[in-house]
């Protein structure tokens, strides 16, 4: 296990669309066991693999009680709006807002290649929403209104 560095925003990667994991080897183990490393250090609360500069669908969202790790996530179904104030550990000292949903259920795969099936509402959808964006080469500041330096 080991630290990786987080990518920043000028990084062309961030802007592409990851691909799918074809099957759970012992790469995508230690890309899950990095991430996990990496997040519990950077102060973050949800971590996708283009942001350690990975193009593969992947990615952890920290719930407040438990860190989840989901592989090929899909958001299958969403209701309601809110108002999200964001950053990004990938845009260091930037905060914005953006609309979300408010509930959102989540499925995906697990480390052992479960399918899994997450509901999340609230600040832990918004985590979700972020994280599957990131996939999909989307910054939260591409969606954001209000974007201004973190206080």
């Amino acid at each position: 296990m080991a630290i990786r560095n987080i990518v920043k925003d000028n990084d062309p990667i961030l802007k592409k669309k990851c691909r799918e994991v074809e099957s759970i080897d012992d790469k995508i183990i230690t890309l899950l066991d990095d991430m996990r490393d990496t997040l519990s250090v950077s102060n973050g609360v949800g971590l996708a693999a283009p942001q350690v500069g990975i193009l593969r669908r992947v990615i952890l969202v920290d719930t407040g009680d438990e860190i989840l790790e989901l592989i090929n996530p899909v958001i299958v179904k969403q209701s309601g709006h809110q108002d999200s104030l964001e950053g990004c550990l990938s845009v260091p000292g930037i905060r914005g807002h953006v609309d979300r949903p408010k509930k959102v259920t989540v499925q995906g795969y697990d480390r052992e290649g479960n399918l899994m099936e997450y509901k999340a509402q609230d600040f832990v959808a918004t985590i979700f929403c972020h994280e599957t964006d990131h996939l999909d080469g989307i910054l939260f500041t591409d969606k954001a209104t209000g974007i201004g330096k973190e206080k």
